[in-house]
């Protein structure tokens, strides 16, 4: 299976050559949809805590008879009814990780990545090494490349000079091969790699 490879400005450079058993597997959407749900899962710190009516300071004394007001009985102020009054069903510390093995999260990748290059969203790179770290340099290269919406560069190593450049377009993010994962490729429009992130995926998936 091969690719074309561009350089910087958009020219074919020629070809790469990968495996077919790593970029043109099935694609299987609900164990994509499953591994994204549990990447997802997995970053939610789950430290949100409301205080119940027991928990919140005072309430001890009944705020005012119970007849001969005219008003709604009451028994404490820390009632949920009440402005500052403790929460009802209040949400408490919680883990929400959930477990995904290395097969399916595996799986998951290559199957997102060979649907990513078969929809044509998928393009390499001879490499990315700007002169200085100028958001222009990125800008153009993207305007290049004729890309549209949300695009994800993705490196072999980690490059200062381009992430610095890149900070300043929200529609551009970078990474590195090693760190790339499935929700990055599933919620990314297009992928740009180099073609030594190329080789280091496929190494890995091998």
């Amino acid at each position: 299976m091969k690719l074309n490879v561009l350089d910087i400005t958009g020219k074919n450079v020629g070809s790469v050559e990968v495996s077919e058993s790593v970029f043109a597997c099935d694609y299987n959407e609900a164990l994509v949809h499953q591994v994204v749900v549990a990447q997802l899962a997995n970053k939610r710190q789950g430290t949100m805590s409301a205080l119940t009516r027991t928990e919140v300071r005072g309430g001890g004394a009944k705020p005012y008879r119970q007849k001969g007001t005219g008003r709604a009985r009451q028994g404490s102020i820390v009632a949920p009814q009440y402005v500052g009054g403790g929460v009802v069903f209040a949400k408490k510390p919680r883990d929400f990780s959930q477990k995904i093995n290395k097969n399916m999260k595996k799986a998951a990748f290559l199957s997102a990545m060979s649907e990513k290059i078969r929809q044509n969203e998928v393009v390499v790179l001879d490499k990315l090494a700007l002169s200085e770290a100028k958001t222009k340099h990125i800008a153009n290269a993207v305007k290049a490349l004729g890309l549209n919406g949300k695009v994800m560069f993705v490196l072999g190593e980690y490059d200062a000079d381009v992430l610095l450049a890149s900070g300043n377009i929200p529609t551009v993010s970078v990474t590195e091969a090693r760190t790339l994962s499935v929700y990055d490729v599933v919620a990314t429009k297009n992928l740009v790699l180099t073609v030594d992130a190329l080789k280091k995926i496929e190494e890995a998936a091998q």
